[in-house]
């Protein structure tokens, strides 16, 4: 696959902007972990290649556990996740796939159940960034760094 441009390059203040946001979102108190694994599912629905490996790295610098990142897709049929990071990855599918989903009224009872309204608001605006980021990188090709593996001699 080749890169279609460089976004950065072609639009620096829009993706300044974009920055700023994503500073944002991350001093919103949102948990770190949970702000990676919301970024690692809707990527992966999105099957944005670019995002996945970035945030699946990030989420292991901040101590997030193989096992956790590899069962996220199945999530609801694994034990490794809390009640809030649940309802946050339930929003997560409804909020990334709003055109089907609608935000239903059970997955959004389930977040309030579990989220302040700030919360609810700031984890919302960090779905609709990484969407955002998705759509950068898809679009414009963005290619993930491939790891080439050592020989062994």
């Amino acid at each position: 696959m080749k890169p279609r441009m460089n976004f950065y390059q072609a639009a620096p203040d829009t993706m300044k902007a974009l920055m700023a946001l994503e500073e944002q979102i991350q001093s919103t108190g949102l948990e770190k972990s949970l702000i990676e694994l919301v970024k690692i599912r809707a990527s992966e629905i999105n099957g944005c290649a670019f995002c996945i490996n970035m945030h699946t790295e990030d989420a292991r610098k901040r101590g997030e556990t193989e096992q956790r990142i590899y069962l996220l897709n199945a999530w609801r049929e694994s034990p490794l996740y809390t009640d809030r990071e649940r309802a946050a990855l339930a929003w997560t599918e409804a909020v990334t796939l709003i055109a089907e989903t609608r935000a239903p009224d059970d997955v959004y009872a389930e977040v309030r159940a579990q989220f302040s309204d700030a919360e609810t608001v700031n984890l919302t605006v960090l779905i609709g960034a990484i969407n955002a980021w998705n759509r950068l990188a898809i679009a414009f090709r963005a290619v993930h760094p491939v790891k080439v593996k050592a020989s062994v001699a």
